[in-house]
């Protein structure tokens, strides 16, 4: 698969193609992305850490998938192949809205993303790949609120963006669309 992602204006128009490393150099440049929120019938979301060999935010919880599409790849299609290869999961998703931020991690480098998020519903036994994540669990809404209100928990800033949007906006996010 390409290592490239899509670069974007702020209406998510393709102006060109960079390739990944290089879009999150520096002051990062804007670029397609998704994140994807696993949840599984009981209500309980799946949260991932992310591989201490990642680049940007390596160690930190985030929801269970965030990925960029291929060029020439949807957005729902990038996202159920990446819970594939980063969880073992096969799972439909629906995209619930999108939103650009830009984050920087220290000096080395910025996430600058216009990000797809989207849910998914499963009850699969995650089998992680090693290079993408270190640890997985699930947990409820109420237990993540409280976890992201501990003044040292290492959440990726997106994650964070998306949380409080989810539960205010898209409080019935994991219902059947």
């Amino acid at each position: 698969m390409s290592t490239d992602v899509v670069l974007v204006d702020a209406r998510d128009v393709q102006i060109g193609v960079c390739e990944k490393r290089n879009a999150h150099l520096g002051a990062g440049q804007l670029h397609r992305a998704f994140s994807v929120h696993l949840i599984d019938s009981d209500g309980r979301h799946l949260l991932q850490r992310r591989a201490a060999s990642k680049m940007l935010w390596p160690g930190f919880w985030s929801n269970a998938c965030c990925s960029h599409p291929a060029p020439g790849e949807t957005i729902l299609d990038a996202a159920s192949r990446r819970l594939r290869e980063e969880l073992g999961i096969w799972a439909s998703c629906r995209v619930l809205y999108n939103f650009e931020y830009r984050a920087c991690f220290g000096s080395i480098g910025t996430e600058h993303e216009l990000c797809h998020v989207l849910v998914a519903q499963s009850d699969a036994v995650a089998s992680p790949s090693a290079e993408e994540v270190s640890d997985i669990k699930w947990q409820t809404r109420a237990e993540i609120t409280a976890r992201l209100a501990e003044p040292h928990a290492l959440f990726t800033p997106w994650f964070r963006m998306q949380w409080q949007r989810l539960l205010s906006e898209h409080s019935g996010f994991d219902s059947p669309s």
